[in-house]
């Protein structure tokens, strides 16, 4: 899939890429709107209902990853009710057998992330995957989410690469159609970035299902 002697720099997702969404979906769709029920005095039923018109409304932007924004618009300390689920924070299949070899490579790789420096802070702490980047950008570190090709200009500046010998894996057909637009020529997606989903239909790009798919000349 990949001829890897044509990538200097690998860029890397972090949600539904290297770890499992599994967090993150438990996380938004079921223990939120749990705490949030709670705290309204209203069924978790009632509670989803009206959460999720606030949550459609925000996808994309950076409001979205931001912990700090819902933390203030839902009155819950969100990064607090994160980590009291940490347990779920899990890697997905065969990623740290590709960031062994991968770390091991001549390629530059970056963590290029829209998670808040708080979630992101958690999960490496959780996952120990730290060491294997060269550099980890968050996306609130710039001031742009992914999904907006103006956030790879602001990147090539902090951290400089080379479009045509640039590789980005990432679960997000919005994030991957950006990087298209940016001229990234290397894109692959994710094609089951939650365990505990079925793996999803991807258009317009090479998709792997685990990394084993890439260790192949690597």
């Amino acid at each position: 899939m990949i001829d890897w002697k044509k990538i200097d720099t690998v860029l890397l997702d972090m949600d539904g890429t290297l770890l499992d969404l599994n967090f993150d979906n438990h996380f938004w769709k079921e223990f939120v709107p749990l705490k949030y029920a709670e705290q309204k005095g209203i069924s978790t039923v009632t509670a989803k209902q009206q959460l999720e018109p606030q949550f459609k409304s925000m996808e994309g932007k950076l409001e979205w990853y931001c912990l700090d924004y819902w933390s203030q618009v839902l009155q819950l300390d969100i990064a607090g009710l994160k980590a009291e689920i940490s347990g779920l924070i899990s890697v997905l299949p065969h990623v740290t057998e590709f960031l062994e070899k991968l770390h091991k490579s001549p390629q530059k790789v970056l963590l290029v992330t829209n998670a808040h420096r708080d979630s992101l802070e958690l999960k490496m702490e959780k996952t120990c995957l730290q060491p294997f980047f060269d550099g980890i950008i968050s996306s609130h570190d710039l001031g742009l989410s992914k999904e907006y090709v103006g956030f790879w200009d602001l990147l090539q500046q902090r951290q400089p690469f080379v479009k045509q010998t640039t590789l980005l894996i990432d679960d997000s057909q919005a994030v991957l159609n950006s990087a298209k637009l940016y001229g990234i020529a290397h894109l692959i997606s994710v094609s089951k970035p939650d365990s505990n989903q079925p793996k999803k239909e991807v258009t317009g790009y090479p998709a792997i299902e685990d990394f084993r798919e890439l260790m192949i000349g690597l």
